[in-house]
């Protein structure tokens, strides 16, 4: 069995896996796979009720990974804060493009889509495939903000929708409940 275990992760340790997201490492077990001993990390991603066995020895070119630095997620942040860059380019390039760039799993090219997909409050400017793609990159990004950060994944796209600027529903609801409360 070759003990190419570059990464040391323990069982609890939260990682991020390219392609979806952020995990967290229920272990590591060994499995006999054509004849050779494998051993591979348990990550599971309980958003999507989902398992994956990655081989230690290919973790590191699977993209498997630690969550980022706080110096790395401020640099996202300030991607976000940025200006928008719209391309003039067909639409089917750019959302390829972004998809990319969000399965990359990095956080500074997922904040550059949330970035040039926002749009102001009014979001009968944005396309259907738009609005899926931004709601893919807000919920990947939050996700590895509130493991980060230790919050939950909604005060984490809060944080991140304040961040852009974005009026959210629930600041209606919170005025009616104060509303309500002063009618009483």
């Amino acid at each position: 069995m070759a003990e190419n275990d570059n990464f040391n992760f323990a069982k609890g340790d939260y990682v991020v896996y390219a392609a979806h997201g952020v995990g967290q490492i229920e272990g590591t077990e060994v499995q006999n796979i054509g004849g050779m001993e494998v051993k591979l990390y348990v990550v599971s991603f309980e958003k999507d009720r989902m398992r994956l066995k990655i081989p230690v020895i290919k973790a590191a070119s699977s993209g498997l990974r630690r969550l980022s630095t706080a110096d790395h997620m401020s640099s996202a942040i300030k991607t976000l804060k940025g200006k928008a860059r719209v391309r003039r380019t067909m639409w089917s390039r750019r959302a390829q493009e972004y998809e990319m760039k969000i399965n990359s799993g990095d956080p500074v090219a997922i904040a550059e889509v949330l970035r040039d997909l926002k749009r102001s409050n009014d979001d009968s400017e944005q396309s259907y495939s738009e609005r899926q793609i931004y709601q893919s990159a807000l919920e990947r990004l939050a996700r590895e903000v509130a493991a980060v950060e230790k919050i939950t994944e909604g005060a984490a796209t809060a944080q991140l929708e304040d961040i852009m600027g974005v009026k959210r529903d629930i600041d209606i609801d919170l005025d009616d409940d104060m509303d309500e409360k002063e009618a009483a």
